[in-house]
């Protein structure tokens, strides 16, 4: 991975963002779904769940804001369109789904935002964009699930609305860790600084 984020680099890709003035911790989807053994959407995402809730854990503690992100559909599926004709397996958020609910950790507590979406990303067709605005908030250190895909979309959406996106690597997940590694590589060298728990904490704590 290094030698092919030397080409990047040598082309003139993966500048360096950095935080901000202002930062908030943006948990993706880390839900049930992806826990439990009877899930379509299960997957080996553990150690990425553990970390994330390190994660939450240390922001609290440093006066982090933390936004919570969950998909909900309508009974039917009707507002999921294409995404729920792509990927059928998406069905598991309906309303009222226990799989769509938050593990014991990390999950909200009383007074931080959560948003629902039907998307992989954050930002689409939601009022989150806003929501970070009105707090004065230009940094995200994004964490969850998974790295292919909501991650993903939701980094690159960050940027395009002008939040700095910092992806937590070691507290993301997916289904495949070839999947995970390469498209880390790729938001390091678009979209995202690519940074790890430990260096996610540290800046806080300076």
């Amino acid at each position: 991975m290094s030698d092919t984020l030397g080409s990047y680099k040598a082309s003139g890709f993966a500048g360096d963002l950095g935080p901000g003035r202002s930062a908030a911790v943006l948990v993706v989807d880390v839900v049930q779904a992806y826990l439990v053994d009877s899930s379509p959407l299960r997957a080996p995402v553990e150690r990425a769940v553990a970390a994330a809730a390190s994660l939450v854990a240390a922001a609290r503690e440093s006066g982090v804001p933390v936004v919570f992100t969950r998909v909900s559909y309508r009974p039917g599926g009707a507002d999921g369109g294409l995404f729920l004709q792509k990927i059928p397996a998406l069905t598991v958020f309906e309303e009222g789904s226990p799989l769509g609910d938050f593990p014991p950790e990390p999950r909200p507590l009383d007074g931080e935002t959560v948003v629902t979406k039907q998307y992989a990303s954050a930002f689409f067709g939601t009022s989150l964009a806003a929501t970070l605005t009105a707090q004065g908030i230009d940094t995200l250190y994004i964490c969850g699930l998974t790295t292919s895909g909501c991650i993903r979309a939701s980094a690159t959406d960050a940027l395009q609305h002008g939040f700095r996106p910092l992806v937590v690597a070691d507290a993301c997940g997916d289904r495949e860790p070839g999947m995970h590694e390469s498209n880390l590589l790729d938001l390091r060298a678009k979209y995202a600084d690519v940074l790890t728990l430990a260096e996610a904490v540290e800046h806080w704590r300076r």
